[in-house]
């Protein structure tokens, strides 16, 4: 059985803490892994699990190698999706790269909690031996609440095998007198968004229901580009895909699909209060994270990424500060958080997209202070790691070293650089970095010019593949 892990979501309703560029997926928000990671990690111990397929959005894909490498994991496949088109082409996109049609494949999502992990573990091993039967497996979540921010899979009669139940229908999230009558009947399950099948199933299924969609992935996988670590699909074939959910595309069509109840201590982690539900709580009911001080103040969530945070007589509140935002919202309204990323896209705000640190391939930087004509950032660069060979149109950079040994590239000329020892870069004129040492070379950089954006980079030469100005 192959795990096919889907990592392309955006994460909007927890920003400040989650943005485009650095989604929930790839954060620690609840254990010290991050969610991608644990989502791997609690399949362990599972019989006959193969490297995963992981799909993601083609901006996150050093991430996504970068955390397989911290815990040891090889990936049968990275799928760079260049736009995105929803589960069902992204799941199609792994059903072809896998090794053989007969292939089990274990859809998750990079960003859900399981607290009852051997729970998680009985469900999948009896959704495989229902796919391996021919059927399109989902599963569903025992609700403990009548929740209206999650769709329902209404269950039918009881399999022969006692453990799955066939799909009556998929219901859209309800209003709050729908959803208590849903869960008054017992017959209706929170859709988790996973599913089990044999790969020639939901192929043969797409072939049936969604012939266009199926054209459309073959020629983007016909098409892709193979390197060592990603496969990088056809764009324009890719673009031209429909777009559409697997419940829209396949489940809610298909006779074969079927329902193996969940009930694990499951959590799509959506929201702010969402996050709060899952985490460990003070006597006061509050969830807590960094530097926080709080009087008179209960069942909140506050968290610290940088700042000592003082609050006083708050009550069912969330308030996150990173190093350049706070959001302050009751725990009742996390949902229109994302209405406030839409307001920083609309006025081009970075906020929406980057956060201070800034992760690249080679290692990061943090932009300290900023100003009309000026900026200064604070880089890290692996070791063994090299920014590309580039150059600028409109600033010039300072370069000091902070720690370590830099190898710089500055036009026809080759500089050592050790700590304490500065060079300049004037405008236009070609350059690179490298790190040759064994410890993180540091280094402040201070530009200055007309223009400071990042799209301000003409690339001539890079070690990951990155091509674009």
């Amino acid at each position: 059985m192959i795990p096919v892990i889907l990592s392309g979501g955006s994460g909007t309703r927890l920003w400040p803490l989650s943005r485009s560029q650095h989604p929930k997926q790839f954060l620690p928000l609840v254990t010290e892994k991050t969610m991608l990671q644990e989502t791997l990690l609690r399949l362990d111990g599972l019989e006959q699990i193969s490297a995963p397929i992981v799909v993601c959005n083609e901006d996150h894909r050093f991430m996504v190698a970068e955390q397989l490498r911290e815990m040891g994991a090889t990936a049968e496949a990275i799928i760079l999706e260049p736009v995105g088109r929803n589960t069902a082409p992204a799941v199609a996109m792994a059903a072809l790269s896998a090794p053989s049609d007969d292939e089990l494949l274990l859809v998750l999502a990079a960003d859900h909690v399981i607290g009852d992990v051997p729970a998680f573990q009985a469900a999948i091993v009896a959704a495989a031996a229902a796919a391996e039967a021919g059927q399109l497996v989902t599963f569903g979540v025992v609700p403990t609440a009548p929740e209206t921010g999650y769709g329902y899979i209404r269950r039918g009669a009881q399999g022969q095998d006692g453990a799955t139940y066939a799909v009556e229908s998929f219901v859209e999230k309800p209003d709050l007198a729908t959803a208590r009558g849903y869960i008054a009947s017992a017959d209706y399950y929170w859709n988790s968004g996973m599913f089990v099948f044999k790969a020639s199933q939901y192929l043969q299924a797409l072939e049936r229901y969604q012939p266009e969609m199926l054209a459309a992935c073959r020629k983007a996988h016909a098409g892709s580009k193979r390197s060592p670590d990603f496969v990088r699909l056809d764009k324009d074939a890719f673009t031209a895909c429909p777009a559409d959910s697997i419940d829209y595309a396949v489940m809610e069509k298909t006779d074969r699909a079927v329902v193996v109840p969940l009930d694990a201590g499951w959590n799509d982690v959506g929201s702010w209060s969402a996050l709060w539900e899952v985490m460990s709580k003070d006597s006061q009911g509050n969830s807590v994270k960094g530097d926080v001080l709080s009087v008179d103040t209960h069942n909140s969530y506050i968290q610290s990424e940088n700042k000592l945070v003082a609050v006083v007589g708050l009550d069912d509140m969330v308030v996150v500060e990173t190093d350049d935002a706070v959001m302050v919202s009751p725990k009742s309204r996390v949902q229109e958080v994302k209405q406030i990323v839409e307001l920083l896209r609309v006025a081009g705000r970075s906020e929406s997209e980057l956060h201070r640190k800034v992760y690249r391939p080679w290692g990061y930087y943090d932009s300290i202070d900023m100003g009309e004509r000026h900026q200064a950032k604070r880089i890290v660069v692996n070791p063994g790691a090299k920014l590309s060979l580039q150059m600028h149109h409109h600033r010039a950079e300072h370069w000091i070293v902070v720690k370590g040994t830099a190898s710089v590239t500055r036009g026809e000329e080759v500089l050592m650089l050790t700590e304490n020892q500065s060079t300049y870069i004037p405008i236009g004129t070609t350059h690179s970095l490298e790190n040759r040492g064994v410890i993180p070379l540091e280094m402040v950089e201070v530009q200055t010019g007309s223009y400071l954006g990042e799209d301000d980079i003409v690339r001539f030469e890079d070690l990951y593949g990155r091509t674009e100005s």
